[in-house]
């Protein structure tokens, strides 16, 4: 079975690596774009089954990015999750309307992070290696 690929568009380093770590554990096959501009190319170039979408970024914020998605045909189609430190109410509102999946608060929590992911590939039964459980809310 091939891992799931999921492209993560986020400016920070740091930020990248964390979710590297946690999704390779996983066993998602991660790519990254550091930027709007390159966003859009890295998505055809990879052909992600899932891309998570920070929307602080250089080069036109992730609002730009999901607007070039939705317009083009292959990549309407990939499920998209923002992630976002800024105003939740506002801008998770703006995010669905314009064709995010979900919207996640920074900082994420790692288990709701990886059920969202999971439910978005059709994967309900993944385990998740941070827990050893087969839902985050299994005792």
């Amino acid at each position: 079975m091939t891992n799931k690929k999921i492209l993560i568009v986020e400016d920070d380093a740091d930020v990248r690596l964390g979710y590297q770590i946690l999704l390779k554990a996983n066993h998602y096959d991660t790519f990254f774009a550091a930027d709007s501009s390159s966003a859009v190319s890295e998505a055809r170039k990879h052909k992600p089954d899932l891309i998570i979408l920070d929307l602080g970024l250089p080069a036109g914020d992730g609002f730009i990015v999901l607007e070039r998605f939705r317009g083009n045909t292959n990549l309407a189609v990939i499920p998209v999750i923002v992630v976002s430190g800024r105003d939740l109410h506002g801008n998770k509102e703006r995010a669905l309307k314009e064709g995010a999946k979900a919207f996640v608060q920074k900082p994420w929590n790692d288990n709701e992070l990886l059920a969202l992911i999971s439910e978005l590939l059709g994967q309900p039964n993944i385990v998740y290696l941070a827990t050893g459980k087969i839902h985050p809310g299994d005792t």
